[in-house]
């Protein structure tokens, strides 16, 4: 066995945490990150030592010289993953393998050092565990886990870092759209684009985010929720929205998605979703998707539905699409009756309310619950 795969967490838990009677008034109704857990995970890496000094600790401030090399070249990475209350108590984590592989995929495009999948997994179970007063048990609402990962050396040369910062903090959160609506209105981007071949678009780094945060707020002056990419050469490929990968239910009850060809971010809530369908008997066409195709499908009624889906939006059906020319409406500009079946089917398992046929689940082994799956 490595030594990176040696690791021991070393717990220093928080002198004062909050008091339970104020997390409980913290959970009443939780803002999408605004409010944070008591503890942090952190690792180290070092060239030529590897990763260590693993701790639990009470969250704190970085410090981090002006000249520490994220904040020039934004070597940075992150994931995005919830916790739940599931049925007798039991805490879970949904799929964190395929997260701990992403953050691999997403470091080796970055040149940043892989975290073992393992010792991912751990830091994560370590937070959720000391910190599991804090998951909410009202319906909807998770805890929100975020592992990242950050370029620490203090240096201005134009390379790959030496040292990084891998850190896991939380916030309890409710869901992520908060208007209440059945569904959410979107901006189709004609100007601006996400990524482009070759680049980033796959890794789920910070700049991928800055880059369409433009367009989000052109698309929120729209008076719309989110933002819809096209593809950076043609600008006529559909790719995804700003933070979530999107799906259109055809007339014929099949599926269609835009394929994994570089540029999109390979997302687990989707790749759940299109396993899950098959499994249903669902047909999941993974194939390009002009904008044109999509707004003539959508009148023609050989659309029925389009929806959102990601870890914090988990699945969002998507009713109303505005661009620079006009707008026009999915089916009814509601909910359809295949995403809320979908979505139903995909947090019945996420809680624990429904059979995982798929070893999707995984229970923390410390949370009494003596099957550690997936």
């Amino acid at each position: 066995m490595s030594a990176e795969n040696q690791l021991r967490f070393v717990v220093e838990p928080h002198p004062s945490p909050t008091p339970i009677d104020q997390i409980a008034i913290e959970l009443v109704n939780p803002v999408f990150g605004r409010v944070f857990s008591d503890h942090m995970v952190t690792i180290r890496w070092t060239e030529g030592m590897g990763w260590h000094d693993a701790k639990v600790e009470a969250r704190r401030p970085f410090e981090i010289e002006p000249s520490c090399s994220v904040l020039h070249y934004a070597q940075e990475i992150f994931e995005g993953m919830k916790a739940y209350h599931g049925e007798e108590s039991k805490i879970s984590l949904f799929r964190p393998r395929a997260n701990a592989r992403r953050f691999r995929e997403s470091a080796e495009r970055m040149s940043m050092p892989q975290l073992p999948e393992a010792t991912f997994v751990e830091a994560v179970e370590q937070l959720v565990e000391i910190d599991r007063a804090w998951i909410p048990t009202a319906e909807g609402a998770s805890l929100y886990v975020r592992p990242f990962m950050f370029a620490s050396e203090s240096f201005l040369g134009v390379r790959a870092a030496r040292e990084y910062i891998f850190c896991v903090i939380a916030c309890p959160v409710g869901p992520y759209f908060k208007s209440g609506k059945s569904a959410v209105t979107v901006w189709v981007s004609d100007q601006y684009t996400r990524a482009a071949p070759g680049g980033t678009g796959a890794a789920k780094c910070g700049g991928n985010y800055a880059a369409g945060l433009i367009a989000q707020t052109e698309a929120s002056a729209r008076g719309c929720d989110q933002v819809v990419f096209l593809d950076a050469a043609q600008h006529k490929w559909i790719e995804e929205l700003g933070g979530m990968n999107v799906f259109f239910v055809m007339d014929d009850g099949s599926l269609r998605t835009p394929p994994l060809l570089g540029t999109i971010l390979p997302g687990i809530t989707r790749a759940s979703i299109i396993e899950l369908a098959r499994h249903e008997g669902i047909v999941v066409d993974e194939a390009p998707y002009t904008f044109v195709e999509w707004q003539a499908d959508a009148f023609s009624g050989r659309v029925t539905e389009t929806f959102a889906c990601g870890t914090a939006a988990v699945v969002t059906a998507i009713g109303q699409v505005r661009h620079a020319t006009g707008e026009f409406r999915i089916g009814d500009g509601g909910e359809g009756t295949l995403t809320q079946q979908i979505r139903t089917k995909l947090t019945g398992i996420q809680r624990g309310k429904m059979t995982d046929p798929f070893g999707w689940v995984h229970y923390l082994s410390r949370a009494n619950c003596p099957n550690n799956i997936g």
